[in-house]
């Protein structure tokens, strides 16, 4: 299985003491400007576009509420709704890239940034990694290869093989702590670099993470994400990149 083989090239759970060193300087190195987006208009042309449409534009700014926020169960030939965050997607393929945009978790309880792709099936929908801010916290999560690889999931239907699987998840994300507030914006960057992601918050680097799902070749979309009630993203630009050049 080659989830399972790759596992010893990780640690099985990532706790405080064992968190990944940040590289206190960049890894990666803007090329070309893909797009940037002020959010001026009301109408968004593509490459935006909804995926859980619960976003708006609204005072300069892309604001997302989540309204799925409960389980409703399949019932009069309807099939079942789970809760999910609100989602806005971009149709930008990427490798290496670097993403800026000013954030602000303003009663929302995390929002996010992801890479998917959508062609590839050994994951859920095709996720792929994708970088949280919460209030006390920034993740990183190598989706493709953890939570939401298809195999896992098989692998949940046999209870004996409950405890193999949450090592395997928890080899694939680590949470640095951190300390944000509530109403206020942050410049938040997201640089991917091969199987590597560091994430800055107002310049300064806040988590980092290597994992192979990270380094998947074909970045098709990526998508922004909040959780709960309200978060905001404005000044949204999107790099292609290559690894930081030593000087």
């Amino acid at each position: 299985m080659k989830i399972l083989a790759a596992l010893p090239l990780l640690a099985t759970s990532v706790i405080a003491a064992d968190l990944p060193r940040i590289p206190s300087k960049p890894i990666a190195e803007k090329k070309d400007l893909l797009i940037s987006e002020d959010f001026s208009k009301a109408e968004l042309a593509k490459p935006w576009h909804k995926v859980v449409a619960t976003f708006t534009v609204e005072d300069g700014a892309l604001k997302g509420t989540q309204t799925r926020d409960k389980l409703i169960p399949a019932a009069d030939g309807k099939p079942e709704v789970k809760p999910h965050a609100a989602v806005h997607g971009l149709e930008i393929p990427t490798k290496d890239s670097i993403i800026e945009a000013r954030i602000k978790l303003d009663g929302a309880s995390m929002v996010d940034v992801e890479f998917d792709d959508r062609a590839y099936k050994g994951s859920h929908y095709g996720h792929l990694a994708r970088a949280q801010v919460r209030l006390d916290g920034i993740t990183i999560m190598d989706e493709r290869d953890g939570n939401q690889n298809e195999e896992l999931k098989l692998m949940r239907n046999d209870p004996s093989k409950k405890d193999e699987v949450n090592k395997i998840i928890a080899a694939h994300q680590v949470k640095f702590p951190a300390k944000l507030e509530a109403g206020k914006w942050y410049n938040l960057t997201v640089e991917t670099v091969g199987s590597a992601m560091r994430v800055s918050i107002d310049g300064k680097g806040v988590a980092y993470f290597e994992s192979p799902g990270i380094g998947h070749e074909t970045k098709s979309k990526i998508e922004f994400g909040v959780a709960g009630k309200d978060g905001y993203f404005d000044d949204v630009k999107v790099w292609n990149a290559e690894p930081m050049r030593k000087k």
